[in-house]
């Protein structure tokens, strides 16, 4: 069985704490056996590390130290200060990590956080991790509706964005027809191939306040949603709404459906973050290869302080080799 693979990350941040809390969390749960692309050298300032040459020696090494595919950084590491010198190293982690996912070295990569304004420094064209493994990945044929889609997942709350890191002024000129119908296929099709779902069910939240109340606070949901709706269900999918935001995510109204599609960013993370603010888990949908993330960022305001939360990146790494078994 190939093992998971983590990509380090910003090594400013939190990131190097959090795998190795990650590690001394898992590392007697062989089924989760990770290797980390990052720095060696400065992993092991925080605990025992062995480097490997290849991915596959991970599981020989994961009980006794945090195995780590050396990549080294040629800048020194200021902790809590991010620094641009970086940047390359950070994205060929990445990289690397798709590769061996694409390769088969690798059943999963998990993505460790990124300040996007670091590699934006050096030309770093992408809004984000989501982005820049769907077009790592664009040429490797995959089977169903592409994505890729964010969905962000804890406890018993799916939620998937239609638009992501867009301003809120924006959000409306992003909205289309085949926009959304694209995110509710990978959606359904993903619930299937990777959560085990046989009939999933989705929901729509609605763009206005009450969901427009009859075109009284904005005609989108009429023009737009509604429409659309009955289109999907009329292709046979489990589509229900446009419904008011504020009325789809109390303990009752989630356990009718499986994953509900949101509009905007703060749409489905305030919900999500609300209902588990430390183990929210970041899975992108539709993409030839598993990843997954933590649902937080670089942290470089607490880095180096030892008080980082792993929750989110162990639920990330139980998520990635649930999804891969499914997939499997």
């Amino acid at each position: 069985m190939a093992p998971l693979v983590i990509s380090l990350g910003d090594p400013c941040g939190t990131g190097p704490e959090l795998v190795h809390k990650a590690w001394q969390a898992l590392r007697h749960r062989p089924e989760l056996a990770f290797g980390v692309i990052g720095d060696a050298a400065l992993l092991s300032e925080l605990g025992p590390v062995t480097r490997i040459g290849d991915l596959p020696d991970t599981a020989q090494a994961f009980t006794d130290a945090l195995p780590v595919l050396d990549r080294p950084l040629t800048a020194l590491v200021a902790v809590g200060q991010p620094d641009p010198r970086h940047a390359p190293h950070i994205i060929d982690w990445i990289k690397t990590g798709t590769e061996l996912c694409l390769s088969g070295r690798a059943r999963a990569l998990i993505t460790a956080p990124i300040a996007k304004s670091v590699l934006y420094a050096t030309g770093f064209s992408f809004p984000g991790h989501t982005e820049y493994l769907g077009d790592l990945t664009a040429a490797t044929p995959y089977e169903g509706t592409r994505g890729p889609v964010m969905m962000l997942a804890a406890k018993d709350l799916r939620v998937v964005l239609a638009t992501i890191h867009v301003p809120l002024s924006e959000v409306k000129s992003h909205l289309s027809v085949q926009l959304i119908r694209d995110l509710a296929l990978v959606t359904h099709e993903a619930l299937i191939r990777d959560f085990g779902i046989r009939r999933p069910r989705l929901v729509m939240a609605g763009l206005n306040p009450h969901a427009g109340e009859d075109g009284t606070i904005g005609r989108e949901e009429i023009d737009l949603l509604q429409p659309l709706v009955a289109q999907l269900q009329a292709e046979g999918i489990d589509i229900k709404g446009p419904f008011p935001a504020d009325t789809l995510f109390h303990d009752e109204a989630r356990a009718t459906y499986d994953a509900a599609l949101c509009l905007y960013h703060d749409q489905g993370l305030i919900p999500l973050k609300t209902l588990d603010f430390w183990g929210g888990v970041n899975i992108t949908l539709g993409l030839p290869i598993v990843r997954t993330s933590p649902d937080h960022g670089t942290g470089f305001g607490i880095a180096g302080q030892g008080i980082a939360r792993a929750d989110s990146l162990i639920n990330a790494i139980e998520a990635a080799y649930l999804i891969s078994q499914n997939r499997s």
